[in-house]
């Protein structure tokens, strides 16, 4: 039997497939609740209602992220009503706060924060090989060689094959 060829696979999909699934189900939660969250917006506003204003660029480090991801969450995060938007002390700082149906939704936020963390543990608990053993492992591979490493020589080795047919 020939080998498959990499361009009909996508060997993480199945691991993109979970946690989009996870997200479904806690945006679901929401759902059910009367209330529209999208999952990432939920780190954000848990780090407001713990600590106050603050920037965009605070808080994308502090959920590491990229500075223009957290832009977008924020955006979506104002048109909900849930936050807003003032400017910093210089033209480009922008300052985010809570607004009153952010502090209103920001309890649920947070016990749904701990309850999902919670749920994962126990999942994660559950099953024979933990996922979170497989993300330390792969982690320290890692660091012992870098992903680009691997990757620059496998596309070398690739070119190599392509040029040689």
């Amino acid at each position: 039997m020939p080998d498959q060829d990499l361009l009909d696979s996508s060997y993480y999909r199945p691991l993109f497939q979970l946690m989009h699934a996870l997200d479904q189900e806690i945006e679901k939660l929401y759902t059910s609740r009367g209330k529209s969250v999208r999952s990432r917006s939920v780190g954000p506003l848990i780090a407001l209602s713990r600590f106050g204003p603050m920037s965009v660029k605070d808080l994308a480090i502090d959920r590491e992220v990229s500075h223009s991801a957290m832009s977008q969450t924020i955006s979506g995060l104002t048109r909900d009503g849930l936050v807003r938007v003032d400017p910093g002390e210089d033209a480009r700082t922008r300052i985010v706060s809570l607004t009153p149906a952010g502090e209103d939704i920001a309890p649920l936020v947070r016990a749904e924060w701990r309850s999902t963390e919670s749920v994962l543990r126990a999942l994660d608990d559950e099953i024979a090989e933990p996922i979170m053993r497989a993300v330390e492992a792969i982690n320290a591979a890692l660091a012992e060689r870098p992903f680009y490493e691997r990757l620059e020589e496998a596309l070398s080795k690739q070119l190599r094959k392509a040029a040689d047919s």
